[in-house]
């Protein structure tokens, strides 16, 4: 809000030359074209906004014809050090062509955006390209006046960016001027007194005492001087792009600005109110963007605040404390006209007010961020360019060869929990990138090499893995692990802790007689999904079973699932088999464990988390593993664990009792008859890799 002073002792006019007039930039301005990245750069450096990120091709000697299987996507480089990275932040964007799309109208619109998706796949640095996008020609600076009328009521205005600091200035070189006038003429009267008390009067204390009254008089009366200069409070002169500001779990004062405490009240001696004046994010942000990740975490206060800025286009600032002096201070209204990204998980639209989504909904869009994208040979090129990104980003790193490369893009693969796609999910491999080159650097090797980055998977395993393989080692010690003939009832489980770490689970069942009606007891920490699954398989076991288990309780164990308990369904073939197992006595491969999901029918239903419950199996000393058909495409087990597990798909509880249990069914067994069922297994194209911290 710009705001003209009506008195001359105010006016940011006196004493300078500088333009009152802001001019309107906006009619020079072409909104199809992008501001350039410095004040250096050529008029062959602007390109259209049309340009963004992923349609960015790596520029490197391409293969004429590209083998599907080439890692590197036919790229023709031995290293990294002759791959360009785009100087523009925009162009560095990988993957999320979806949301890209979705930043691109957003910016040529002035549109607000709210980005849902998984921790590091983009989000802030798709925000922060969409800085880059607006034009800086608008800018403003803002300056805070001093108001006779109300000191609580400070006067605001707005002047073109680089105008502020002109302003300012004057105003100080005017009261550095008065203040030499009234110093001189301070020792002028001084003089005259102090020649008149000594010469004529003869009163030599008398003429002191009258100076000092004088001095300290002349000094007081400055101080109203200077407390007219205006406070810059957004000050973009250097600014070389749109603003971006990360008010990330800012506090109110931070976010909507604040006005300090000030002890001194009266008396002369306080600060003046314009003076105390500081602006939040949202002001800062103006004419360009405000981030916030983690939406859900603003308290509703500063939520609802926020939507009144976002719908108003201005927010007054005021003392954010109610015991602070500064609650007495509102200043006239501050600009707020910024574009609001907001950001976070999917459990970010829980907490998040209505009214603030509804008006980022109505005045923008809404998108999804993906986390994963389509194995092709155009983004592994893109994937090597994001190699030579992180390297040029820390700095510090040497350079990655071919091979190096090579093995940061099958780690993608294994990371994406899905048959030809890549994960999406960069902020973690980028991590393995740095760790790599911090191995190769402590060698003082030239160049990164695939074993720099196979030691940096095991020396960057999640805090779930390092649990997962001390469990799988404390059970070795202590003789837990059972990996050779048959027993009854009990049963090799496998399951997954957080999001890539597979840990053996067995599960142990045992009939008894009941003293009642009989029921089904799980025991181990079961959560909603796994008690259900164990529900499902009690419902084939009544159906198909000749014994009447109404008279008879079945006990079923998860041996070890700690504290976390068990959450998810992917044992359910796992707890059928122990229990049959228990039923008929007939003992089951220990050299064996599985994973998958059942269907009341016996269906084997695909899970998540396949290739990481497969190499726990390995490391275990298991032989074979038994999961669903449908998650055969799923498989990106490391090549150590090939030779070391058969892996055994299957789509029917009937298939597993073939393979797991010892010697052949009698014809009227349970067994006999479970495989006479008929049932198709449920298929689906993918499967997500469970986040529950809990085995699944």
């Amino acid at each position: 809000m710009s705001n003209d002073m009506d008195t001359d002792e105010n006016s940011p006019e006196e004493g300078t030359d500088v333009p009152d007039e802001v001019p309107d930039s906006s009619s020079e301005l072409d909104d199809e074209v992008l501001p350039e990245s410095g004040p250096d750069d050529g008029a062959d450096d602007k390109r259209t906004i049309d340009d963004l990120g992923s349609d960015v091709e790596v520029t490197a000697d391409v293969a004429d014809d590209v083998d599907e299987d080439d890692l590197l996507g036919g790229l023709q480089v031995d290293s990294t050090s002759e791959i360009e990275v785009p100087d523009r932040l925009v162009d560095q964007v990988i993957g999320q062509e979806h949301a890209r799309d979705v930043v691109m109208k957003a910016a040529k619109q002035r549109r607000h955006v709210m980005m849902i998706g998984s921790p590091g796949t983009g989000k802030s640095m798709l925000a922060k390209a969409m800085s880059e996008l607006l034009p800086k020609e608008e800018l403003q600076d803002v300056l805070v006046y001093h108001n006779p009328d109300d000191g609580n009521n400070p006067k605001v205005r707005t002047v073109p960016a680089g105008k502020g600091e002109q302003i300012v200035e004057a105003h100080k070189e005017e009261a550095r001027k008065r203040n030499q006038m009234r110093s001189f003429l301070m020792w002028i009267i001084i003089a005259i007194v102090l020649g008149y008390a000594l010469l004529i009067e003869g009163a030599v204390l008398l003429g002191i005492l009258a100076a000092g009254v004088i001095y300290l008089a002349f000094r007081y009366g400055s101080r109203g001087g200077d407390a007219m200069i205006p406070n810059l409070v957004v000050n973009n002169a250097d600014t070389t792009t749109a603003p971006f500001e990360d008010a990330t779990g800012a506090h109110a004062g931070a976010l909507l600005g604040d006005v300090r405490h000030d002890p001194f009240q009266s008396g002369g001696m306080e600060t003046p109110s314009h003076d105390r004046v500081e602006p939040g994010a949202i002001h800062k942000a103006n004419k360009g963007v405000l981030f916030i990740d983690e939406i859900n975490t603003l308290d509703i206060r500063s939520q609802q605040h926020l939507m009144t800025a976002i719908q108003e286009g201005e927010f007054s600032i005021t003392g954010q404390s109610e015991r602070s002096s500064g609650a007495m201070v509102q200043t006239e209204p501050v600009p707020t006209d910024f574009i609001m990204i907001a950001a976070g998980n999917l459990d970010a639209m829980e907490n998040m007010h209505p009214a603030l989504r509804s008006r980022i909904k109505g005045y923008g869009y809404e998108v999804y961020m993906d986390d994963t994208i389509e194995d092709t040979p155009e983004m592994r090129r893109k994937y090597t360019r994001f190699v030579a990104q992180e390297v040029q980003k820390d700095g510090r790193l040497p350079d990655f060869n071919a091979e190096a490369i090579e093995e940061v893009i099958l780690e993608a693969r294994r990371r994406a929990g899905r048959k030809g796609h890549l994960t999406l999910e960069l902020r973690n491999l980028g991590g393995l990138v740095r760790v790599s080159g911090d191995i190769a650097r402590a060698e003082n090797a030239d160049f990164v090499t695939r074993d720099h980055v196979l030691q940096a998977k095991g020396r960057s395993r999640s805090i779930e893995q390092q649990l997962a393989d001390d469990y799988i080692q404390r059970r070795k010690d202590y003789e837990l692990q059972v990996a050779d003939g048959y027993q009854a009832g009990r049963v090799n489980g496998l399951a997954v802790m957080g999001e890539d770490s597979g840990i053996m689970l067995p599960v142990m069942a045992e009939v008894t007689p009941s003293q009642g009606p009989g029921e089904v007891i799980a025991t181990g920490q079961l959560k909603e999904m796994a008690q259900e699954a164990v529900d499902n398989v009690s419902a084939i076991i009544k159906k198909f079973s000749d014994e009447n288990i109404s008279e008879r309780d079945i006990h079923i164990q998860f041996v070890q699932a700690g504290q976390g308990g068990v959450d998810g369904d992917s044992a359910s073939i796992t707890v059928a088999t122990a229990v049959i197992s228990a039923l008929e006595e007939v003992g089951v491969d220990q050299s064996l464990a599985m994973t998958g999901s059942l269907s009341v029918r016996g269906d084997v239903l695909p899970v998540g988390g396949v290739t990481h419950k497969i190499e726990a199996a390995a490391k275990s000393g298991c032989e074979r593993v038994i999961i669903p058909q449908a998650n055969m495409q799923d498989v990106m087990i490391e090549d150590e664990y090939k030779e070391m597990v058969e892996i055994i798909p299957v789509s029917h509880i009937s298939e597993v009792l073939d393979i797991a249990l010892e010697g052949e069914p009698e014809k009227d067994s349970l067994v006999d008859r479970l495989k006479s069922i008929t049932g198709s297994a449920f298929t689906q194209e993918s499967v997500s890799g469970p986040s529950s911290p809990s085995p699944q």
